[in-house]
């Protein structure tokens, strides 16, 4: 898969942990002892710029009291070239 397609998809989840995070009214400070990942790194997964493990993926989840893969429901158009 391609560089610019995956960048797309870590953006994309980035914006709806945030949007999850603002709906539960948590800072990233509540987050961070909700889950036990530090603000700071929370927030670069929410700009889409760290590329996050299973395991917090799992952390969010359980934070958010939501099946992980709620953390995937967004929308985006995957095209044939981004396999190529």
């Amino acid at each position: 898969m391609k560089k610019k397609y995956k960048d797309e998809v870590l953006v994309l989840f980035g914006k709806k942990l945030k949007e999850l995070r603002l709906k539960k009214k948590l800072s990233l400070r509540a987050l961070e002892k909700e889950c036990d990942i530090d603000n700071s790194y929370i927030s670069k997964i929410e700009h889409g710029k760290a590329n996050i493990s299973f395991h917090t993926i799992t952390e969010l989840a359980g934070a958010f009291k939501v099946h992980p893969k709620e953390l995937f429901n967004f929308e985006h158009e995957w095209k044939d070239e981004a396999f190529m």
